[in-house]
C-alpha cells in the first residue's frame, strides 16, 4: 500500500488501483477503481481540493434515493408539530415520491423539479403548488446541509403566481345563517369561531374541562392537529382564557346536554364525529362546512373567516388592540390589525363624518363668526 499526504492508494489483485481517504472520522473509498496509480492519486487530489473549498459531499449521497432522503428528513426535526408532520407526510406520499422517489439524489436536476412543478400547476391551485414545493425544497436543502449533495436542484424554479388570500367578509347575519345551516352537532363551533375567534383546530381541540359555564369562561390550552392528535397551541400566545357572553354559555350548555357531556369526564372532546372520534379537518370541511356554506349562500367562505369577523367586530366596537390581540392569541398586535381587521362600512362612514365635522363645519363656523364680527363693527 502506498501512502501520501492525503488518502491512500493500494493495488488490488486484479491489477487495478483503489483509493480511499479519511474525512470527519469516517473512511471513504472510491466507488470505482483506477487503471493506474496516478489516476487514483489525481482522484484523491480532487477530493482534497473539494474539502478545502467546502464543496465536499458524502459519496453515500450519490447512492441515496429521494425516498431515502425523505425518510431521513422527516426524522431529523423532533420539534416539528405533529400536524405539520402529517401534512408533510401526505405531500410526500401523494405528490413527490410517486414521481421522484426512486431517483438517486444526484440524478435529480432543476429541469426535473421544474417539470414536476408544471405538472402540479395543471391540476392544483398556485398556493397548493407552493406548499408542495416548500416540502421538496426543504428536503433537498437538508441534503445539502448534510453534505450528501453539493447544491440543491431546487434553484431557478418558476412557480405559478400566488394571488392574495381569498377572504369572505362575514356579517352577523351571515354567521347566523351558517349556524342555522350546519349540522346541529357543530352549531356551537360556528359561534366559537365568530364570538371568540377560535381557529378550527382550537375549537376542535376543546375538552369539557376547558369550559367553565358557571363563570362564563373558555380556556384554550390544546388544539387538534391534522393527525387528529391533541397538541400544543400554535404559539405561547395561543394559550389563553376568554370571558364569554352569557348567550354563548347557553349555546354551549345546550350542546353539552344534547351530547351527554358532563364535568365527570373533563378530558372528553366537546366536538367529535357521530362515532365519538376526534374530527378530521378535511373530512369535516367536505361533509359539514361546504354543505353549510352552500345552503347559507356563502360559497367560498372558510372557517377562518369567522375569526376575521371576530377581529373586525372587536376593532369596530372600539375594543383596544391589546385586548383584541390577547383574545385572538396573536404574539404581535400588528398581526391583529394588518391581517385580520378590516374597515367596515359603518366605521368608514363614521370616519368620513368626523373628518367633515373637523374640516368643514368648524371652518364654516369660523367664517360665520368673522362675518358677524364685521357687521357688528
Amino acid at each position: 500500500m502506498s501512502r501520501r499526504h492525503f488518502g491512500s492508494v493500494r493495488k488490488l489483485p486484479s491489477g487495478r488501483y483503489q483509493a480511499s481517504y479519511w474525512h470527519q472520522a469516517v473512511r471513504h473509498t472510491a466507488v470505482e477503481t483506477f487503471v493506474s496509480k496516478g489516476d487514483a492519486q489525481r482522484w484523491l487530489s480532487n477530493i482534497e481540493t473539494t474539502i478545502h473549498r467546502g464543496e465536499w459531499v458524502d459519496p453515500a449521497g450519490g447512492r441515496m434515493t429521494v425516498s431515502d432522503l425523505a425518510d431521513r428528513w422527516k426524522a431529523h426535526d423532533p420539534s416539528k408539530r405533529s400536524s405539520t408532520k402529517a401534512r408533510d407526510e401526505t405531500i410526500l406520499r401523494l405528490h413527490i415520491l410517486p414521481t421522484l422517489g426512486e431517483r438517486r439524489l444526484r440524478e435529480v436536476t432543476p429541469a426535473d423539479v421544474q417539470q414536476i412543478i408544471n405538472e402540479w400547476a395543471e391540476t392544483q391551485a398556485p398556493r397548493t403548488v407552493d406548499r408542495h414545493y416548500d416540502v421538496l425544497r426543504a428536503m433537498f436543502a437538508y441534503a445539502v446541509r448534510s453534505e450528501w449533495l453539493s447544491r440543491t436542484p431546487c434553484r431557478n424554479i418558476k412557480l405559478p403566481k400566488v394571488t392574495g388570500t381569498r377572504r369572505r367578509a362575514l356579517s352577523v347575519e351571515d354567521v347566523v345563517a351558517l349556524a342555522q345551516s350546519i349540522d346541529p352537532r357543530y352549531t356551537a363551533m360556528v359561534w366559537l369561531g365568530a364570538v371568540l375567534g377560535l381557529r378550527w383546530a382550537e375549537a376542535a381541540g376543546l375538552t369539557v374541562g376547558s369550559l367553565d359555564l358557571l363563570r362564563n369562561t373558555v380556556t384554550v390550552t390544546l388544539q387538534l392537529g391534522r393527525d387528529r392528535q391533541l397538541g400544543d397551541p400554535k404559539s405561547d400566545a395561543g394559550r389563553r382564557q376568554f370571558a364569554i357572553p352569557q348567550e354563548l354559555s347557553e349555546i354551549l350548555a345546550a350542546h353539552m346536554a344534547t351530547n351527554q357531556l358532563t364535568g365527570a369526564e373533563p378530558d372528553r372532546l366537546v366536538f367529535t364525529t357521530p362515532q365519538g372520534q376526534p374530527l378530521d379537518y378535511s373530512h369535516w370541511r367536505l361533509r359539514q362546512w361546504l354543505p353549510a356554506t352552500a345552503k347559507a349562500g356563502l360559497e367560498g367562505a372558510g372557517f377562518h373567516d369567522l375569526r376575521r369577523a371576530n377581529a373586525t367586530t372587536l376593532v369596530a366596537e372600539g375594543i383596544d388592540v391589546k385586548t383584541a390581540q390577547t383574545r385572538l392569541g396573536h404574539a404581535d398586535p400588528r398581526t391583529t390589525l394588518a391581517i385580520y381587521a378590516r374597515a367596515v362600512p359603518e366605521s368608514d362612514r363614521a370616519a368620513a363624518a368626523a373628518l367633515g365635522r373637523a374640516f368643514f363645519q368648524r371652518t364654516q363656523r369660523s367664517r360665520t363668526d368673522r362675518a358677524r364680527g364685521t357687521k357688528s363693527g
